[in-house]
């Protein structure tokens, strides 16, 4: 039993990088190189709830250490984003922060009724990130 025991826990311990690193990282390589847009945009969904996940558990990992199946949860919750069956990231991406990003650039898009102090900083950090038109090209 002791040897089965230690099998699982390094099955458990090499899973994770596998699932939210690994299979990603190729599988982003993988849609770079076809010629589909689809595919792209399901990594890319995945590397922003990535890396908004890994932001959040960097910031409440105090909190996180007190829930032991936060690991198994975590790993459940990136399969589901991973795995091609399910789509989960593209499915979050077109369901939530679509819209978030489509709401902040409508604002920033549409003329000014208010003084201009307000939300000017909003406004100043969008057209750091933004690119414009002939700036978004990779070569």
């Amino acid at each position: 039993m002791g040897k089965f025991w230690t099998f699982v826990t390094q099955v458990h311990s090499v899973s994770g990088p596998v699932v939210t690193l690994l299979y990603p990282l190729y599988a982003s390589v993988v849609a770079i190189e076809s010629t589909e847009k689809l595919d792209d945009e399901q990594w890319l969904a995945y590397w922003i709830i990535y890396s908004f996940l890994t932001l959040m558990e960097m910031v409440l990992q105090p909190a996180l250490e007190w829930l032991p199946i936060w690991y198994d949860v975590k790993l459940m919750f990136v399969a589901w984003l991973v795995l091609p069956q399910f789509k989960g990231a593209a499915f979050l991406y077109e369901r939530y922060v679509r819209e978030q990003i489509r709401k902040y650039r409508g604002v920033r898009d549409q003329p000014h009724h208010t003084s201009p102090t307000v939300n000017k900083g909003k406004h100043k950090f969008m057209d750091i990130i933004t690119p414009k038109k002939g700036e978004h090209e990779a070569y």
